[in-house]
């Protein structure tokens, strides 16, 4: 797959079209995505409602964003091991855990924030 980005806004243009690729795959291969998107479609409008300054409620929607990037990698992690077979390699196991411990850590991340900017 040899993708040639071209130029100027060519480049800009070729790049946002991989990019909404990306989006659609991982929207249609990948529940914990989707599953997380609509918890964030859920609790962005909250924070916006919730937040009282313009930070607070960059804090508590950008956490929200910071889970749906994070997957996002964690699911091509999973994609790339996966593309180079299906035998049990410890170090495979060890990538794949380690997107699962980057998820869980925004995730954490998530109610760390939101227990901080809404209640402290």
């Amino acid at each position: 797959m040899d993708k040639h980005s071209g130029a100027g806004f060519t480049r800009i243009i070729n790049a946002f079209g991989w990019s909404m690729a990306g989006l659609k795959a991982t929207m249609k291969h990948e529940k914990a995505f989707q599953q997380e998107l609509g918890l964030c479609l859920v609790l962005a409008p909250l924070g916006l409602w919730l937040g009282e300054t313009g930070v607070a409620k960059a804090l508590l929607v950008g956490s929200l964003f910071l889970v749906l990037i994070v997957e996002i990698l964690n699911s091509a992690i999973e994609a790339v091991v996966d593309r180079f077979g299906t035998e049990h390699h410890p170090l495979s196991g060890r990538a794949k855990d380690m997107g699962s411990a980057a998820v869980f850590l925004a995730l954490a991340n998530v109610a760390l924030i939101w227990l901080l900017v809404l209640f402290f």
